[in-house]
């Protein structure tokens, strides 16, 4: 590590709040799976998984505290997953 890099430490408050949050939202995605949301069910799993995936790359990958510039990339990177997902969703809801 080069001495203009600045260390970040994240709080055990902070690290409790985001396992309850992972958590919930496990807890969340096995509770959709007893629902019958008929053709969204895959839109709001895929909402839910979308949603921790974007905790653990912001808090577990650091990405809340690296460059501007890798988290705009990630940014790009998750628009076109998105477009992506929505063109399959598209395609599957007319079969």
């Amino acid at each position: 590590m080069s001495n203009n890099e600045k260390n970040h430490i994240v709080s055990y408050v902070q690290n409790l709040w985001i396992w309850i949050a992972l958590l919930s939202l496990t807890l969340i995605t096995v509770a959709i799976a007893g629902i019958d949301f008929d053709k969204l069910t895959v839109v709001v799993a895929l909402t839910v998984a979308s949603v921790k995936a974007v905790i653990v790359a912001a808090y577990f990958m650091h990405l809340r505290f690296d460059n501007k510039v890798l988290a705009i990339m990630n940014l790009v990177v998750l628009l076109i997953f998105t477009v992506f997902i929505v063109i399959t969703l598209i395609d599957y809801s007319y079969r």
